[in-house]
């Protein structure tokens, strides 16, 4: 474990005008979030050590907490109502900012893409202090650099919010001469009409699948712990790779005599994986033979966030501080997303790329029906796989005056069972490229190497892959 040398409650700044005691009511687009698990990120970075730079972590917190108030408060149940949650903010709250040691793994180590045990990596993240907090830090001293540790509440606010928090952190730490400050956030949850139908829904307690199944007492959400053997690896999709995907799926669709699907970077990273790692668990053995029993009709699910602060009517600002996603669900033939080559690639890709088309036509009628879908997919005979951040983001921009990230990990897959995306931080062909953590254990680790790599490998050879 990490030894924790000093936690303080890092309050937002008092420059200017005072703040005073404040409520913010969740909308049923936070409520939606409400019993997922925080989301655990940790930055690693170079050479970043002594006492000064952890001095100007907390300093400059300080000041960008000053915007980003609501974050600094707690999660309660809104006084005399049954459901109603709110964010509540009152003067002398803060958010607990740990300083910590780490001696058992060095940077090198713990800052790779390569498979690393998750329980190396989970003590450099800080669980969320009880009573409703919803940010949590800790910046642990590595030998030969430092980890940051993020953990945040997602019913207080979705990854565009999170890292527009970050962003703004950073500024103030690096203090750059003749750089424009971030942008301030939107802190009005009335722009976001109320569906009191779907907040009830998602208040309530997750549903299980109907008593009786044999589902071993899962949930419908994720993983709670990792297993304590799991793994955390980074796989990268270069600029390259990306394009021969796009392509290998117009080859095939024209092939069908089919209009090519929907082609972009984010559509063939998510379709890429997908595919690998529904082979992956098929070629474990328990999916093909419970696929058999069933016919062969065994379906597959793809979760992913889609953001609709442009698409609710009225549009939401881009810097609104609260969540605005929702999931963009996708499914197919699970054989068929598993068949080898561009058969496979095809099938995925075009799945996404209809699921895609369905919220962008949509819009704010997206929502009806949604609670619905959200049991379908979790009664189904396995979970989906998930998704968690986006390129977008740019959290490897994320430089508090020491340099860019070496790495970032998002740890929270590992209890989930999601896969996290970001922009390529190495290996992106020239930028442009998407990097895929996930976490799993060894065994499972191995297959989906060897699935990635194999279809990598059919990618380069367009002879084999078509």
């Amino acid at each position: 474990m990490a030894r924790v040398l000093h936690t303080s409650l890092v309050a937002p700044s008092p420059a200017g005008t005072a703040l005073h005691e404040r409520s913010l009511p969740l909308t049923y687009l936070d409520a939606l979030w409400l019993h997922a698990p925080p989301v655990e990120r940790v930055f690693f970075y170079a050479d970043a050590t002594g006492d000064q730079v952890l001095s100007n972590l907390k300093d400059s917190l300080s000041q960008a907490l000053r915007a980003f108030y609501p974050l600094a408060g707690r999660l309660r149940l809104t006084p005399g109502t049954p459901n109603r949650y709110e964010l509540h903010y009152q003067p002398g709250d803060g958010v607990a900012f740990a300083i910590a040691e780490y001696h058992h793994a060095g940077f090198d180590e713990l800052a790779t893409d390569d498979p690393t045990e998750v329980a190396k990596i989970l003590p450099l993240v800080p669980a969320l202090p009880a009573g409703g907090a919803l940010l949590s830090l800790q910046a642990t001293v590595l030998r030969g650099g430092l980890a940051l540790g993020v953990t945040v509440h997602h019913a207080a606010c979705d990854g565009v919010s999170s890292t527009h928090l970050l962003r703004t952190w950073a500024w103030a730490a690096a203090a750059r001469a003749g750089e424009s400050a971030p942008e301030q956030p939107v802190i009005d949850r009335t722009l976001i009409r109320d569906r009191q139908d779907l907040y009830d829904a998602f208040t309530a307690p997750p549903p299980r699948p109907p008593s009786g199944d044999d589902d071993g007492g899962k949930p419908l959400v994720g993983i709670v712990s990792p297993d304590v053997q799991q793994l955390l690896a980074t796989f990268t999709l270069s600029k390259d790779l990306l394009q021969r995907i796009k392509d290998a799926v117009a080859r095939e669709a024209e092939r069908r005599g089919v209009p090519p699907p929907r082609s972009t970077s984010i559509v063939a990273a998510f379709g890429f994986v997908w595919h690998c790692h529904v082979r992956a668990k098929q070629a474990g053995g328990a999916s093909q033979a419970a696929d058999a029993s069933s016919g062969g009709n065994r379906r597959a699910y793809l979760l992913f966030p889609a953001d609709h602060r442009a698409r609710l009517d009225p549009p939401v600002p881009d810097k609104y501080l609260g969540n605005c996603v929702g999931p963009c669900f996708v499914s197919a033939p699970g054989q068929e997303v598993a068949a080898a080559g561009a058969h496979g690639l095809f099938t995925a890709c075009a799945a996404i790329a209809d699921s895609i088309d369905v919220v962008v036509r949509g819009g704010p009628g997206y929502w009806d029906g949604v609670m619905e879908r959200i049991i379908e997919v979790f009664s189904a005979a396995e979970l989906p796989l998930t998704v968690a951040g986006s390129p977008r983001f740019r959290v490897y921009d994320v430089d508090f005056g020491f340099g860019r990230p070496v790495k970032v990990d998002v740890v929270s897959v590992a209890r989930t069972g999601a896969v996290s995306v970001a922009e390529a931080h190495r290996g992106g062909g020239g930028g442009g490229g998407v990097e895929v953590g996930i976490s799993l254990p060894a065994e499972g680790m191995e297959r989906f190497r060897k699935c990635f790599a194999d279809a990598m490998a059919c990618l380069l050879s367009s002879a084999r892959c078509d």
